[in-house]
């Protein structure tokens, strides 16, 4: 992780202390917090395009001309399934970018249906989380109660 991360909530930059972890005893998003979470949000993308390049180029480098028709059916499914992993980290990079822009509108860390702080745990857990657990839960049951109504 980057020692230093700018917020744009204060507009300032922010010296991450090395081996800084968010603690239930500071002030809850503060410049810090929202740092950290910057950054550990850019590493996670960063490291999500990095494996995406390299799935591209391991395409591109594949032969795709294979005499054999069960080895040729066989790279191609594995190439499927890595082309549906990729597709499925495209979709967790758009809400990374959507955390990110939540950390410099500073409405990052609070839950976009009833407005609670979501928890230092949770963003831990999982920094791109846009509800608390209770409205997580509350989502999930409406859920399971549609998809059981048909």
């Amino acid at each position: 992780m980057n020692a230093t991360a700018a917020t744009s909530k204060s507009k300032k930059t922010v010296e991450l202390p090395k081996g800084y972890k968010p603690s239930l005893k500071e002030e809850y998003m503060n410049d810090t917090q929202l740092a950290y979470f910057k950054q550990k949000l850019l590493d996670w993308r960063d490291a999500l395009l990095a494996e995406s390049r390299e799935t591209l180029e391991n395409l591109k480098e594949e032969n795709w001309h294979e005499p054999d028709i069960a080895d040729r059916a066989s790279i191609e499914t594995e190439a499927g399934v890595e082309l549906r992993t990729r597709n499925r980290y495209l979709k967790l990079i758009s809400k990374i970018d959507a955390a990110l822009r939540r950390i410099d509108t500073g409405d990052y860390g609070y839950c976009e249906e009833t407005g609670e702080p979501i928890g230092i745990k949770r963003l831990e857990a999982r920094p791109i989380a846009t509800l608390s657990i209770e409205a997580q839960e509350r989502h999930e049951r409406m859920e399971k109660q549609y998809s059981d109504e048909d």
